[in-house]
Formats: C-alpha cells, sequence, structure tokens
C-alpha cells in the first residue's frame, strides 16, 4: 500500500539494522498488496472499505509466522483497532511511535505542520495522537490543489510514478505554507511524501514516520529476540 513505499520501508529497516553479516539481519516477509482498496476514498464515502482486505493479509503473515508488523501506510491507522482484531501478531502503531520520537528528538517543539491525504486530515488521527500539540495543516484549497494533486494527479502525481519535477515542487510549496502559519516541525504524513521530500527540502526539520516506523521495527524486533 503502495509497492513503492512498502520497498522503501523495507529498505528503511535494512539500514536501521546495525549489523556485521547478513546473517545478523531479521528475516522479514512482505506482502505487498495493491489491490487493497483506496484508504483516502473509503474514509470519505467514496469506495468500499480496505479493511477485509487488510486482514486478510494480516493473516497471510500470521500464517507464514509473522510477530512483529507494521503498515507502511499512514491513513490505514484510521482503521488500526479493527485489522487487530482476531490476530495475534504485534502491529507497530506508527503515530504513537511519532509522537515519542518527536518528544525525545525535538523536546520544546509544540507547532506541528501535517502533510498528509485529505482522508488523513479528515479522520483527525494526528490531532489524537499527538495530542498536547499544536496540529497545522493546509488550507482547503492549498491542500487539494498541491498535497492531494502531488500524490494523486493523473500522470503527474506520486501514485502514477512520477517522483521528480510537478509533485515535489508543489509539495515543498504546501510545506512552506505550513511553516507560514507557524510550523516549527512538518511532518511527511503520507507515504508517497516521503517517497519524494527529504528532511532538508523544507526550510523547517521534518519527518517520515516511515524513519521512525523502521527504527520501532529493529528495536522491537532485537528485544523479542
Amino acid at each position: 500500500m503502495g509497492p513503492e513505499a512498502s520497498a522503501r520501508l523495507y529498505m528503511k529497516i535494512i539500514k536501521a539494522t546495525k549489523v556485521k553479516k547478513d546473517q545478523d539481519h531479521f528475516r522479514l516477509i512482505i506482502d505487498s498488496n495493491p489491490k487493497i482498496p483506496d484508504r483516502t476514498k473509503a474514509i470519505l464515502g467514496q469506495g468500499e472499505s480496505p479493511v477485509p482486505e487488510i486482514i486478510a493479509t494480516v493473516k497471510n503473515l500470521e500464517r507464514m509466522g509473522v510477530e512483529l508488523a507494521c503498515i507502511p501506510c499512514i491513513t490505514s491507522h484510521y482503521f488500526y483497532e479493527d485489522i487487530l482484531r482476531d490476530t495475534n501478531v504485534e502491529i507497530i502503531h506508527a503515530l504513537k511511535e511519532l509522537k515519542t520520537y518527536i518528544e525525545k528528538q525535538y523536546p520544546g517543539v509544540q507547532k506541528i505542520g501535517i502533510l498528509a491525504t485529505t482522508g488523513t486530515m479528515s479522520t483527525k488521527i494526528f490531532d489524537t495522537h499527538l495530542s498536547g500539540m499544536d496540529i497545522l495543516y493546509p488550507d482547503i484549497e492549498i491542500q487539494e490543489t498541491h498535497v492531494m494533486e502531488a500524490i494523486y494527479g493523473e500522470g503527474t502525481g506520486i501514485k502514477s510514478g512520477v517522483t521528480e519535477g510537478l509533485p515535489v515542487e508543489k509539495l515543498i510549496y504546501a510545506g512552506e505554507h505550513v511553516i507560514g502559519k507557524g510550523a516549527e516541525l512538518v511532518v511527511l504524513g503520507c507515504t508517497e511524501i516521503g517517497l519524494v521530500l527529504q528532511g532538508n527540502s523544507l526550510t523547517k526539520p521534518s519527518v517520515d514516520p516511515m524513519d521512525v516506523m523502521a527504527l520501532a521495527m529493529v528495536r522491537k524486533g532485537r528485544s523479542s529476540v
């Protein structure tokens, strides 16, 4: 969800795992299932629920002996509690890990800008899991013409395979827009956004939850060995 984001997270987990030889790495199983219905459309009431397909994917992993898992799709965390039902697999919650990370790495920062899909914004899951912080979103027009177009634009968006040029420019504009509203730190709250923006792409620091999730996977994986 989607395949490039999954591949990118896998590479982040590899880089975050300190080893001396190949055999020191975790055995890692990926079920890349791009057939799962669009999460944003489901949240906005414009498409079918992704939950049955996500649960089926978790069941696949469970049958293969997986004990610790994560979901490289921030929007899917809206359905987190439903996904957890009937499984013994521990699934890391990216947003809970994100709050712990921000509090540790950026103490004192209170104004957090969010670049994410409109579906994710509408759920207020960042407001819920980053409680105690001032959450800032792009204005509605900027959200649609810059953030959503950068992600979903037909033939020009990241989900169409475009990772240079126009979508980068649009997301930088949106990022600077929330910085202009007072954001001291910007969260790249959609895995596609992290494909094209880096920690130094904006005039204020940015955090990719996929980096945080990779670190959490390694930490929790080590503790369970």
